[in-house]
């Protein structure tokens, strides 16, 4: 089995980019919120379950309304609790199986939520980017054109950036980094990770 690194941090901290670097070097990267949309893309069978359960009109041209479907489990606790329990095994299993393919030197786990969905029982390491919640507020707004208050709802469901910190292996701190400066830190990471390996 392949070493495993989990990557996580807030929203608007830059995770994405931070992977995007990794993937430049060639490294594996299995993203949680891609595999979860995988397991109810078009013709799967959790999206036949989604449908049966909440009713037609949450598919839209064969595919999935998320943006109703979050109104929906937003409202109501169990209807929630009644998703999570039908997608969390899929997206568990898809993960492992994607994980178990990847080769190379080690294979990135990126995961928004790594810590509170207990997705680090399956990684080695873990490393987190971290930035101040002024700078995830204003990066996350305007990157995604969503409202402060919906942003501050997210950073709310996710755990507190400190006990983040404290369950990581590795920190990236992403708050002053230009480009250059965090692509020159995941350089180093990357020397690092392979050692561990040796």
């Amino acid at each position: 089995m392949t070493l495993i690194i989990g990557l996580t941090g807030g929203i608007g901290c830059g995770k994405s980019t931070v992977s995007a670097f990794f993937a430049q070097l060639n490294i594996t990267v299995i993203d949680a919120d891609l595999v979860a949309r995988q397991v109810v893309s078009k013709d799967q069978p959790a999206l036949a379950l989604i449908s049966k359960h909440f009713g037609e009109q949450i598919i839209i041209n064969g595919e999935l309304d998320r943006a109703g479907l979050r109104e929906i489990i937003f409202q109501d606790e169990s209807e929630k609790q009644w998703l999570n329990n039908l997608l969390h095994p899929l997206i568990r299993a898809e993960m492992l199986k994607q994980l178990n393919m990847a080769s190379g030197a080690y294979v990135l786990l990126e995961a928004p939520l790594l810590f509170e969905n207990k997705l680090d029982v399956l990684t080695d390491y873990d490393l987190v980017v971290d930035v101040n919640p002024t700078l995830q507020i204003e990066r996350a707004s305007s990157r995604d054109g969503v409202s402060v208050e919906s942003i501050k709802a997210i950073m709310d469901s996710q755990i507190d950036p400190e006990q983040r910190l404290k369950q990581a292996d590795f920190v990236i701190d992403n708050n002053n980094c230009s480009l250059e400066v965090l692509q020159r830190s995941v350089i180093d990471l990357d020397k690092q990770f392979r050692l561990l390996i040796k």
